[in-house]
């Protein structure tokens, strides 16, 4: 997963060099900021009251829409996501049988494929695919020049050059003062644990701490200057040691091979795409690995008015949780099979907030969605947060399918601010005028947090890509009728444009969005309800009828 993609969009290594950060002028925004109107509450949000309203103005009833987000996992006690997850119909909660006869025992609300058969170990921490890339095909490539190689082989050949190029980009002058000032930090923070008498600290925690040695006061200031470049004063020591521990693993992965993190644990055959039924029910882990998923999942579907924390954008959907996403970058059997699993089991809408620059098993994911599109399946992908473009860089999974063809039911979603002042376009999104199709809230985006009945804001496209399959969900659950491809076009048709010019991410250079986008808007809930209610189904149903089931469904069970 793509380390801004992943969490706050800080970055440790540049952080020690140079104290950078992509900060958005936009601290002063309210919480919920993206659920708001321009004309009325002056922000760039979705107008979602007004798509309400509009709903009810016409009678509309809601019909049910399970939404599948593959990502690392879900906070499942959470109070704001408890009531709003997806129940397996055919499975009885712990009872450690495989009732419905799918592969997977007592997958009630979802599937770990990061995890061990009997589910006492899960892989949280994964290498980069560069290095994997780069030390897998090593012994086949060194030394070898492009006209050596197999015409077979050229794409793959390729590949490697690029990935040797992403290992050993930085020419390591850097390293050891980046090794030591980490090692005065990590003291620093056994000190500030010990004073605080807490394991997990923000940089809010850190406000009336007063240091008691050097080291401790090193570390507050660090993180408090990180926190600051990054607008963000939730941003913990453990997620900067985290990115920290990145950054190390980078440094050794110009000097030897990554470590097998997933297939000691997982024990599939990794090189039989058809080796499916691996994992296990556990989609928490731990209190620290589903905080992105459990973001993403707030945004899109939280209880709405139910007096706490804050509401997701569809008020009935059903979240189903696919844990195939580690803090590192994820496999592409893992995305392949969490596509196939949520499609397998009713998800109308896939979210993908993840990310990677190499995918050699593309083929893989490819069939996958081909699968999910056959299905009439919508799929919203994260379009990334390296402020590049799309159009000339890599981004997997990507919008064309190695074909060149591009998916019916597709959607890329890059990150808008909250208005002129903070920046329309988000400085640290990723953008194209092919590759990327909308623009959709993604800067400090308030939604849910594991551990606690927590809350927080976190920004990047990974925020921005659930607000869209929010909308997708809320349409389709008005609107049953219409298929994926509708909604898709609905989606892309009603966005706002801004009349204003926005600042490229990439270059800075003064731009209209449609220079950054296929369609050259922002995404708008109110205008996509009033444009789903001018529409027809085409073709009967909006989504193939299931395979019928092999046993008989149960009543969802109350737990």
């Amino acid at each position: 997963m793509n380390k801004l993609m992943k969490k706050t969009g800080l970055s440790a290594t540049a952080a020690l060099i140079a104290l950078a950060g992509w900060a958005q002028s936009s601290s002063t925004v309210p919480e919920g900021w993206h659920l708001k109107d321009l004309k009325t509450d002056g922000y760039y949000g979705i107008s979602l009251d007004k798509a309400y309203d509009f709903l009810k103005s016409k009678n509309r009833k809601s019909t049910p829409v399970t939404v599948g987000i593959v990502d690392s996992g879900i906070d499942t006690t959470h109070e704001d996501l408890k009531s709003v997850l997806w129940v397996n119909a055919g499975e009885t909660p712990g009872n450690g049988i495989d009732d419905d006869h799918d592969g997977y025992i007592d997958d009630v609300h979802g599937w770990n494929f990061l995890g061990s058969r009997d589910g006492k170990e899960n892989v949280t921490k994964d290498s980069y695919e560069a290095a994997r890339v780069y030390w897998g095909l090593k012994s086949k490539y060194e030394n070898k020049t492009a006209s050596q190689v197999p015409a077979a082989e050229k794409d793959q050949y390729d590949m490697w050059v690029r990935a040797k190029g992403e290992v050993f980009k930085d020419d390591g002058s850097q390293d050891e003062f980046i090794l030591r000032s980490m090692d005065l930090l990590r003291k620093g923070d056994g000190t500030i644990r010990f004073d605080m008498k807490k394991e997990v600290y923000s940089g809010k925690d850190l406000s009336g701490y007063n240091p008691t040695t050097p080291n401790a006061a090193q570390m507050k200031s660090f993180l408090l200057n990180v926190c600051q470049a990054n607008d963000n004063n939730d941003i913990t020591n453990k997620e900067l040691f985290d990115q920290m521990d990145n950054d190390v693993q980078k440094i050794n992965n110009r000097k030897q091979p990554p470590k097998d993190y997933r297939d000691p644990v997982v024990k599939d055959n990794y090189n039989d795409i058809n080796d499916k039924n691996y994992g296990n029910n556990n989609l928490t882990v731990d209190e620290n690995a589903p905080l992105h998923g459990t973001h993403v999942a707030g945004i899109i579907g939280a209880a709405r008015n139910n007096g706490v924390g804050m509401d997701g954008v569809a008020d009935n959907v059903r979240i189903m949780s696919v844990r195939a996403v580690p803090d590192g970058d994820e496999h592409d059997k893992d995305i392949a099979e969490g596509i196939r699993f949520a499609v397998d089991h009713g998800a109308r809408v896939i979210n993908m907030s993840f990310g990677k620059a190499y995918s050699p098993e593309k083929k893989w994911v490819d069939d996958a969605v081909k699968y999910a599109v056959k299905k009439g399946v919508l799929l919203v992908h994260a379009a990334g947060n390296d402020n590049q473009n799309n159009d000339s860089t890599y981004n997997f999974p990507s919008a064309y399918y190695l074909d060149k063809t591009r998916p019916a039911t597709w959607i890329t979603v890059g990150a808008s601010g909250p208005n002129e002042q903070s920046g329309i376009a988000a400085s640290f999104s990723n953008y194209g005028k092919k590759e990327v199709d909308v623009f959709a809230p993604g800067v400090r985006i308030y939604s849910t947090l594991p551990l606690g009945n927590r809350y927080g804001n976190e920004q990047g496209t990974s925020m921005a890509s659930p607000v869209v399959a929010g909308i997708a969900a809320l349409v389709m659950s008005y609107y049953p009728d219409l298929s994926a491809a509708q909604v898709k076009e609905i989606i892309e048709k009603s966005v706002v444009k801004p009349t204003v010019l926005v600042t490229n991410p990439g270059t800075g250079a003064k731009v209209h969005l449609s220079d950054l986008c296929v369609t050259g808007g922002i995404v708008n809930a109110y205008e996509a309800v009033k444009l789903a209610d001018t529409y027809k189904a085409k073709g009967g149903s909006a989504r193939p009828a299931p395979s019928p089931s092999p046993v008989k469904k149960q009543a969802p069970k109350k737990h």
